[in-house]
């Protein structure tokens, strides 16, 4: 078999950030990297669920709502992939994660779509470990531009 996109990307050089995964047509993947692959210390699943939970609901409340096609938790526990059309620029794309990651820092309150019947693992949440991992990429992500989000070689 053929290896995958995201198995040829050299993850002992990769460090926190937004980085585009890959284009296919008008969608662009965007691997949002939040913890330092290999390095332990990765996203504890009830943050992950939790985050999952914020960011998916912020984005698809966005202005951007239209043009976001998924938001998801990576299997190794070390980011998100962000898959948007490509009528939204990297510059907005930055933007929008930024806000999105304010938007957890700062979230009070029952997180959305948390009751059993709105989930499948309705129990395993961590609010305050997503506030953790959102204040933390804010501050990778602070001067973020359009120009970092190549993979390191």
């Amino acid at each position: 078999m053929k290896k995958i996109a995201s198995f040829t990307v050299n993850h002992n050089l990769l460090e926190k950030g937004i980085y585009v995964s890959r284009i296919d047509g008008d969608v662009v993947t965007y691997d949002i990297r939040m913890k330092k692959p290999n390095a332990g210390g990765y996203l504890s699943v009830g943050a992950l669920h939790t985050f999952e939970h914020l960011f998916a609901t912020y984005a698809r409340n966005s202005a951007f709502a239209d043009a976001v096609l998924y938001v998801g938790p990576m299997g190794c526990r070390t980011g998100f992939y962000l898959l948007m059309r490509d009528s939204v620029s990297k510059e907005e794309v930055i933007s929008l994660i930024r806000d999105s990651f304010s938007f957890i820092a700062d979230f009070a309150g029952e997180i959305p779509g948390s009751k059993r019947i709105e989930c499948g693992n309705y129990m395993e949440h961590d609010l305050e470990g997503a506030k953790e991992v959102a204040r933390d990429m804010l501050e990778v992500i602070s001067h973020w531009t359009a120009e970092d989000m190549v993979y390191p070689v």
